[in-house]
């Protein structure tokens, strides 16, 4: 059984879908009000990253040498490195890594391809800065763990050298709502509706194809990748976004590691700083980092 905790994160979720399909503004701001105080022994430290807007987020204890790239979600319309920094601030010190964290341009603004531009850019410029692939991973949440997948995509593509592994919070990789726990789990999920994630896919791609593959990379050719960890709530209805293209991974030779957690929400280690589930799935991640980057 879930921690009572989860309660608070369904209601503080619920808000926030409320003002999906408000106006741009207005879902940023809620949004934001979902901002935890980062940990105080966190540091943080705003820079330009190849042009992008960015902010180191380190921990204690963590090596110099070792970094983690972040995208934060937000179904590519709203979210920042503030309404994510907190999760970041612990990623660090569960991945003993500096965290490199991403305001990328957001729609409808700045409409697809600028969000992959701007993460590819991010990681060229870790790479410019010295650091080896082998001591480097890429994780984000939701449309930021799609936008993971993509990056990744894009820089196999222009012949740059790939992190050593990625991690996907809940991704979201299928614009079209197709896998059936958009029906099974929607009872349960208190913030992806599929009436939701189809006005933030039109305001992403601006009258793109709803499967381009470096928007939904369910439809990318995957293979290549570094070793992926793929986590997701049962109770979400993207819940079928992480089977499906874990299964699409794998197919491409990819080693993928999918944990489906049970009565989970979307993105639920947001809530870290409350939610005992949260705090447990960052240490995974941070497992599975430290493991390899050594």
């Amino acid at each position: 059984m879930a921690s009572p905790q989860l309660q608070i994160a369904i209601d503080a979720m619920k808000a926030l879908q409320s003002k999906v399909g408000a106006t741009v503004p207005e879902m940023r701001a809620a949004m934001e009000e979902l901002a935890a105080p980062v940990q105080p022994d966190v540091k943080c430290e705003r820079l330009s990253a190849g042009g992008v807007d960015a902010e180191w987020i380190t921990a204690p204890g963590a090596a110099a040498d070792r970094a983690v790239l972040y995208l934060h979600g937000g179904g590519y319309v709203m979210g920042s490195i503030n309404t994510h920094r907190d999760l970041i601030g612990r990623l660090s010190r569960a991945a003993q890594a500096r965290v490199l964290a991403l305001n990328y341009r957001l729609a409808p603004e700045h409409p697809f391809p600028a969000a992959v531009e701007d993460a590819v850019a991010g990681y060229r410029f870790l790479l410019d800065g010295g650091l080896k692939p082998a001591r480097m991973a890429m994780a984000g949440d939701s449309a930021g763990g799609g936008l993971t997948l993509a990056t990744l995509v894009a820089a196999r593509d222009a012949g740059v050298r790939l992190p050593a592994a990625a991690v996907c919070l809940s991704p979201w990789v299928d614009f079209e709502g197709l896998g059936e726990s958009m029906k099974t789990r929607a009872h349960v999920d208190p913030i992806a509706s599929a009436e939701g994630t189809r006005l933030l896919a039109q305001a992403y791609l601006a009258g793109k194809d709803l499967r381009t593959p470096l928007a939904a990379p369910l439809y990318a050719d995957l293979k290549g990748l570094p070793p992926l960890l793929i986590q997701v709530g049962d109770h979400e209805t993207l819940l079928d976004d992480s089977n499906r293209v874990a299964a699409r991974a794998r197919a491409a030779g990819v080693k993928v590691t999918l944990e489906v957690w049970p009565e989970m929400i979307h993105v639920w280690q947001l809530f870290a700083s409350f939610l005992p589930e949260a705090q447990e799935a960052i240490e995974v991640i941070g497992k599975f980092i430290r493991e390899h980057t050594n």
